[in-house]
């Protein structure tokens, strides 16, 4: 397991390189110029020098491995210099937003904690219900519960967020009141008021995203479970005399979760990129709505980074659930 996951460090190293070349290349095709939006009273020559300082004067492969240099040395650099208090990172030139002139991972680092806070609780909170919901489906095939559950997991696959979005904000904001329909992200939490407004204010996209994440796992779950109900080692398990909770919850469900750790793995990085929706109808002031805000003002720079990181999730996350499956599953070895 030590061989295979050093391996796929090592392999993830080029594989990244190949994205930010693909990222960078397809954002340079795109239309527009980040001085269109330059003042008409700013001479010529002060625009050329703008230009230079932006780093849009230097050739194409120039600005790429300028990039990559920043991103995956300085960037470390000034965390490091964050934690600890060193000066390594000390005059070296940062990844900078042509949108706001200043370093692109302090914005992202500013907006982390409000994107964090919506779609890592509602995925979170939609595992807990998926997980659940689709083991006792599976294991009360065709019951009521399972109908209930296979209707709510559909509509809840089908319906796109930003519908259930807006239809949450008209019965719940508009109609009843009862929560806000916009993310004041602002807001601190400082007491047990402040908190209240804290959860009141989250209900809403936190249930968006967590009953779309929930259907999708769910259907997931029950399908793993009800494959490995019927192979020959549950019935010998219960030919043994074990119980049927041990035979369900121990057997069945170890190695029903192999096909689904690579769903709830791989959907991190989806939510992501998917909670830009679910970001802009609440106006939750994340990375989705940074990464909208950046491409309607032609932040390459911006654009480029959170693209990226986008990418690295699903890479990385793509390498825990390939480890996950031995800890699942013994029978796989990699080594």
């Amino acid at each position: 397991m030590l061989t295979f996951t050093i391996r796929r460090l090592v392999l993830a190293v080029p594989t990244l390189l190949f994205i930010a070349l693909v990222i960078f290349s397809l954002l340079q095709l795109a239309p527009g110029d980040p001085m269109a939006q330059v003042p008409l009273t700013v001479p010529p020559e002060v625009k050329e020098r703008m230009r230079e300082a932006l780093g849009l004067g230097a050739p194409v492969h120039i600005q790429f491995f300028k990039w990559i240099v920043q991103f995956f040395w300085v960037e470390p650099q000034v965390l490091f210099d964050n934690i600890f208090g060193t000066s390594f990172s000390e005059g070296k030139l940062r990844v900078l937003s042509w949108q706001t002139r200043s370093p692109v991972m302090d914005i992202v680092v500013q907006r982390l904690p409000q994107t964090l806070w919506v779609v890592g609780m509602s995925y979170v909170l939609g595992v807990m219900i998926a997980l659940p919901i689709g083991i006792y489906s599976a294991y009360r095939q065709y019951s009521a519960f399972d109908q209930i559950g296979t209707f709510v997991s559909m509509v809840g696959f089908s319906v796109p967020t930003f519908f259930t979005g807006v239809l949450l904000i008209v019965i719940f904001s508009v109609n009843l009141g009862w929560f806000p329909s916009i993310y004041d992200t602002t807001h601190k939490v400082t007491d047990w008021e402040s908190f209240m407004f804290q959860l009141r204010q989250m209900i809403m996209p936190v249930a968006v995203l967590a009953l779309y994440n929930a259907a999708q796992i769910s259907r997931f779950m029950r399908a793993s479970m009800l494959d490995n109900l019927n192979q020959d080692y549950v019935r010998t398990a219960r030919a043994k005399g074990l119980g049927e909770k041990t035979v369900v919850l121990v057997h069945v469900l170890r190695n029903s979760m192999i096909p689904v750790v690579t769903v709830i793995a791989l959907g991190v990085p989806q939510v992501f990129g998917g909670a830009i929706i679910t970001e802009q109808v609440f106006k939750v002031n994340g990375l989705g709505q940074l990464l909208i805000t950046s491409i309607e003002a032609n932040d390459l720079p911006m654009v480029q980074t959170l693209t990226f990181i986008f990418a690295l999730l699903i890479v990385v996350f793509n390498l825990i659930a390939d480890v996950l499956y031995g800890i699942l599953d013994l029978r796989i070895r990699y080594d």
